[in-house]
């Protein structure tokens, strides 16, 4: 899908320099897939002290019924 961007040059080419990507579409969408990624683990970490846990549960019992 072609999508017209207004995306600074200058920024552009310091993303090109810093990696290997030959083209503004492959910076592009490394770019896309690095921020996805960060915001994924972003919201992981806000679940962090947001979900009770069974203070007796002993996963060693687990592992060893397996």
């Amino acid at each position: 899908m072609a999508t017209p961007l207004n995306i600074n040059q200058a920024l552009l080419q310091e993303a090109l320099a810093l990696d290997d990507q030959q083209t503004i579409d492959a910076v592009v969408e490394t770019a896309l897939r690095e921020y996805i990624q960060r915001r994924k683990r972003l919201k992981v970490l806000d679940l962090f002290g947001t979900i009770d846990y069974d203070e007796d549960y002993d996963y060693k019992q687990q592992r060893q019924q397996g």
